[in-house]
């Protein structure tokens, strides 16, 4: 019961208007959410055309940490992010996370793989979470 108290009436319809909204806007624009059993939203990733464009360019480097912040009713939001030419920051993509189990992470990197074409960066930072580890982001990259 507690998810469905997590999101109140009317969150995820704003929500998904939101990414029609960006869609419509920027076709390049990329979303999804995974569910789970009940229907429920568990996780929300987006990546809009400039990121999928920056990865393209600055993909030698992927850092990616749950631990970033909690925000939207204690959600971790994390992002995927690099480095530009100069040290300017760079961002790839963002997702917030209900959980952080390993289908978690598992449908997470394989959707940050379809947003990116399929194109694995050169090297993958994490916050070496214990769940992450479970997963092994390095078989789904190639290493």
């Amino acid at each position: 019961m507690r998810r469905q108290n997590d999101f109140e009436l009317g969150d995820a319809n704003w929500l998904m208007n939101y990414f029609q909204t960006q869609y419509l806007e920027d076709p390049s624009f990329f979303n999804a959410v995974q569910l789970d059993n009940g229907a429920m939203i568990t996780n929300i990733f987006w990546a809009d055309s400039k990121m999928i464009s920056d990865y393209g360019h600055f993909r030698d480097l992927l850092t990616f940490d749950t631990t970033y912040k909690l925000v939207y009713r204690n959600w971790p939001f994390a992002v995927f992010l690099s480095l530009k030419h100069h040290r300017e920051t760079v961002v790839f993509g963002a997702v917030f996370m209900y959980d952080e189990i390993t289908n978690s992470f598992g449908w997470l990197f394989n959707t940050f793989l379809n947003a990116m074409s399929h194109k694995a960066p050169r090297t993958i930072l994490t916050d070496q979470d214990a769940t992450m580890a479970k997963f092994s982001v390095r078989k789904l990259f190639g290493y």
